[in-house]
């Protein structure tokens, strides 16, 4: 899994944490991706870089359900790079995912379709409007992917089925990534892969890229409606409606809160205090009477009584 990467459109919150570790829906984004590989999976291996240590440490206090190993560049090496660089012990076929794509996808159904076609590996397609910040596919016979294009304007696009992120591969296509220099794996090495059989999986179900302030906060409503929120409700003696992720030590007493909240560890909203649609990361506070809508609170962050906050990034210790 691909783990490197600044979070540059989550700043300020991404100075102190890694958008991986962002709380959406009750537990972070890293989690929810994880929460997609099958029971089957013997081994994680997370590429990372940036803030490689914070990652490492909170998997080591959180560890799922699967043995994981990281391995981290020194360098920025891009999308493949990060990939030839993490290979060393890597299965065939192996599964390739964003660590910031939140969807809803039965990657088992993945692997049956890639050794049903016997080609080179199996890319999962999501169809979108604006193709503009995406890879995208031209599609052929049984969904055989012919041609390969980054960011098109909508106009030109072979198609509006866009790269989700999410793949499966055989170990083989390792051998076209070059060593030691940063790679883009969707430039460089996606378009030598179709002479060998590349095909796209069609995904009918939910899907968004979580990385910036708006998308992040749509990909927590998405979970919610799922159910793949929690755990937790409304805080104990608040006022509002769900659904509401609650964490460890947070309260909300004589506030409204929700719906699509989530309340890191700790965090507080004081009495006549209102939150919706926002992360609240831990120890952030929400003084009495401040509203506080569609923002991303950064850990120990304080709006202050009376404030009303809307659309807006908060970092650690920020005040508003």
């Amino acid at each position: 899994m691909l783990i490197g990467g600044f979070g540059t459109r989550l700043r300020p919150v991404t100075y102190s944490v890694p958008k991986q570790l962002i709380p959406i829906a009750g537990q972070p984004m890293l989690y929810h991706v994880l929460d997609l590989l099958p029971s089957d999976v013997e081994e994680v291996v997370l590429a990372t870089g940036y803030k490689a240590d914070v990652i490492e440490a909170y998997v080591r206090a959180h560890p799922p359900r699967w043995p994981v190993r990281t391995v981290t560049e020194a360098e920025p090496l891009g999308t493949g790079g990060g990939l030839k660089n993490a290979s060393e012990g890597l299965s065939d076929p192996f599964f390739f995912l964003n660590s910031d794509v939140i969807a809803s996808v039965d990657l088992a159904a993945v692997a049956r379709r890639h050794f049903a076609h016997g080609g080179i590996g199996t890319m999962t397609l999501t169809e979108v409007e604006d193709t503009r910040p995406y890879g995208v596919a031209a599609l052929g016979e049984n969904d055989r992917i012919v041609g390969f294009v980054e960011k098109p304007e909508p106009e030109v696009a072979p198609s509006h089925w866009i790269n989700a992120g999410i793949a499966i591969y055989g170990r083989s296509v390792l051998d076209a990534i070059p060593a030691g220099r940063p790679v883009s794996f969707e430039r460089e090495v996606v378009p030598g892969l179709l002479a060998r059989g590349l095909f796209g999986f069609r995904l009918s179900g939910y899907w968004d890229d979580a990385g910036t302030p708006e998308r992040l906060l749509r990909a927590q409503r998405l979970l919610f409606d799922a159910g793949r929120g929690g755990p937790g409700g409304l805080p104990a003696g608040s006022l509002g409606q769900g659904p509401v992720a609650l964490l460890a030590g947070a309260s909300a007493r004589g506030a409204s809160v929700g719906p699509y909240v989530t309340l890191g560890a700790g965090a507080v909203v004081e009495p006549d205090a209102h939150v919706e649609n926002s992360v609240l990361m831990d120890g952030a506070r929400v003084e009495r009477g401040a509203i506080v809508t569609g923002s991303l609170l950064g850990p120990r962050s304080r709006v202050r009584a009376g404030h009303r906050v809307s659309g807006q990034v908060l970092g650690e210790n920020a005040e508003a």
